[in-house]
């Protein structure tokens, strides 16, 4: 469903006929509800930010911890996240001192074809890739600074030799104290890579308190059972935080699982003779699947077909 109308929708000026045929979306797939809410979410806030003097009023010892920003295809939109947090906190505390610790965590899912930063109580900086989901206090005390993630996001960690900052992930953490790095951990994938470009990261397991370090320019990955070191090959893969993504002499089959993980489908092929083709080049997110494989259509033979309510391409 186009986002714009959905903008449209949540704010009460589609006719009829859009009204009807958006329903008839959020009826046929739970998937469809879950992305309506999160956009349901972000537009909440982003209409909480333009009434500063309400905050002000209503909550006037609370200072911001933590702020974010969301990109929607064309629009980007600024949101302070921290102000509706502080709203609930303060409203929370009058009734029950236990829901202040139920409103410490924070999280932001992004939804597929979309991407968000999120600017941390300590200022470190996170984007965060299609179908991600980052969980973080509103402010961080005690020894360490610790978040959780699921999915795709770029750090840029603010320095602080006395508390380590980790990022926790379903196979491995990582404990930095401060740098930039890619990371990602798709759950549902089984899938982790680590690459670093500035600074120093140790890779660690849960259970352990003595990991692996790289270097800037490196990557490691999870290869079967094991930790990979190597060379960070593709270093364009990182402009995905700005809405660009890059193949670097991909395969056809690499390529559609990428495709599949942003825009959450599924991707069927059914021509072999495509599974050899390689490609390197940049596409938008924004201008969608469909757009990407008509591109790759012009320098390699093959159809496809778009089911919208099964959410799979077929290429023939």
């Amino acid at each position: 469903m186009d986002t714009e109308l959905l903008l449209k929708y949540i704010e009460g000026n589609c006719n009829d006929n859009e009204k009807i045929a958006i329903t008839i979306w959020l009826d046929s797939d739970p998937k469809n509800m879950k992305e309506y809410l999160s956009l349901r979410k972000l537009d909440d806030i982003s209409i909480w930010q333009k009434t500063p003097e309400y905050f002000q009023n209503a909550t006037p010892k609370i200072s911001p911890y933590a702020r974010f920003k969301t990109s929607i295809y064309y629009d980007v939109i600024k949101i302070a996240a921290v102000l509706l947090i502080a709203f609930f906190v303060s409203r929370n505390f009058i009734h029950d001192n236990r829901a202040i610790s139920e409103m410490a965590m924070q999280n932001v899912y992004v939804p597929a074809g979309q991407r968000s930063q999120v600017i941390l109580g300590d200022g470190t900086k996170v984007w965060l890739n299609a179908n991600s989901t980052l969980k973080f206090p509103t402010q961080f005390d005690g020894p360490t600074r610790e978040v959780s993630l699921d999915g795709e996001g770029f750090f840029e960690v603010t320095t602080n030799k006395e508390k380590p900052f980790i990022v926790k992930t379903e196979k491995y953490n990582i404990k930095v104290w401060g740098t930039k790095l890619n990371l990602m951990a798709y759950a549902h994938q089984g899938m982790f890579e680590t690459s670093l470009l500035e600074g120093s990261v140790e890779v660690l397991k849960p259970d352990s308190s003595k990991g692996v370090f790289i270097q800037p320019n490196e990557r490691i990955y999870l290869s079967g059972n094991s930790l990979i070191k190597s060379p960070i090959e593709n270093q364009n893969h990182f402009l995905w935080k700005e809405g660009i993504i890059s193949f670097n002499n991909a395969n056809f089959a690499q390529m559609a699982k990428e495709l599949e993980l942003y825009f959450d489908l599924k991707i069927t092929i059914n021509n072999e003779k495509i599974l050899n083709y390689r490609c390197t080049g940049k596409f938008r997110t924004k201008d969608g699947v469909n757009h990407i494989l008509k591109v790759l259509q012009l320098s390699n033979k093959f159809s496809f077909k778009i089911d919208d309510k099964l959410n799979q391409i077929t290429i023939y």
